[in-house]
């Protein structure tokens, strides 16, 4: 197995743990004694991480969850913010990712317990998601007078999940388990929970068999072209990964290795 070793340029936190694995960096929340429970010192730790992530042109998918088995995270720690007063989030929003919209590395939820309020707005910026068959979700704002304003949950679910099982689960402030959310598109796939790592790092294997630039690309243009009023627009518009991944070494390597019978060798240049 390779050694897991931090990223050089990340200073140690103290809230989440960073473990690099070749090219895969899994950033675990780690305040399990708040069931993961993010307050203000957690938010730009977890900024700073995905910093790491998109700098580092060796490192390809991110991993997020947390630790233990009882909380992949239930949002805002509340008792810290009673103390502290409203903050402002770091550059990347919620978790330092909600609101980082220029990262087009890919970046995986793995939900390992409760994914309640916030943690669904971590959810919801990923782009793959595995959930052990324990965890349970809930965006629960509503019955505390409150909405899930703070990292963009409202909006995406809207876009990414039945209108209808999006206002379910935001208007009733309910929870709906693992099989539950996997029928609403929620998360990818459920798997025992002791198969959870496993199963992150065979998907990650699996992004990794493809061109670094390429995955860069398509998850572009899926994401950019929401903003364009219509197709015909969404398919003239520039994406700048595509027109670097076209002009790259990678893009003669892949034809190059189907023709001669043998595995590509990316270089993401």
């Amino acid at each position: 197995m390779r050694p897991h070793t931090s990223p050089p340029d990340v200073a140690a936190p103290r809230y989440c743990r960073l473990e690099r694995d070749g090219r895969v960096l899994t950033i675990t929340i780690d305040r399990p004694e708040v069931l993961n429970a993010l307050h203000r010192d957690a938010h730009v730790e977890l900024s700073q991480a995905f910093d790491a992530y998109a700098a580092d042109p060796e490192l390809r998918v991110a991993v997020i969850t947390g630790t233990g088995t009882r909380a992949f995270c239930v949002g805002t720690d509340l008792k810290s913010l009673a103390v502290t007063g409203d903050y402002d989030y770091p550059y990347g929003g919620f978790a330092g990712i909600t609101k980082r919209f220029d990262l087009y590395k890919p970046v995986i939820a793995a939900v390992n317990g409760l994914c309640l309020g916030g943690g669904v707005e971590i959810l919801a910026a990923c782009d793959l998601a595995l959930a052990a068959d324990h965890a349970q979700f809930g965006l629960p704002e509503p019955r505390v007078g409150l909405a899930a304003l703070g990292g963009g949950a409202l909006q995406r679910l809207a876009r990414t999940i039945p209108m209808k099982e999006a206002m379910r689960l935001v208007l009733t402030g309910g929870r709906i388990d693992a099989a539950e959310a996997k029928r609403i598109g929620l998360v990818n796939d459920v798997v025992p929970a002791g198969e959870l790592q496993s199963r992150v790092r065979a998907l990650c294997d699996e992004l990794l068999q493809c061109a670094p630039l390429a995955i860069e690309a398509s998850k572009q243009v899926m994401l950019d072209s929401l903003a364009a009023p219509g197709l015909a627009a969404a398919m003239t518009m520039p994406y700048p990964a595509a027109e670097r991944m076209l002009a790259s070494e990678d893009a003669k390597e892949g034809p190059r290795a189907f023709a001669e019978k043998r595995a590509p060798r990316w270089q993401g240049r």
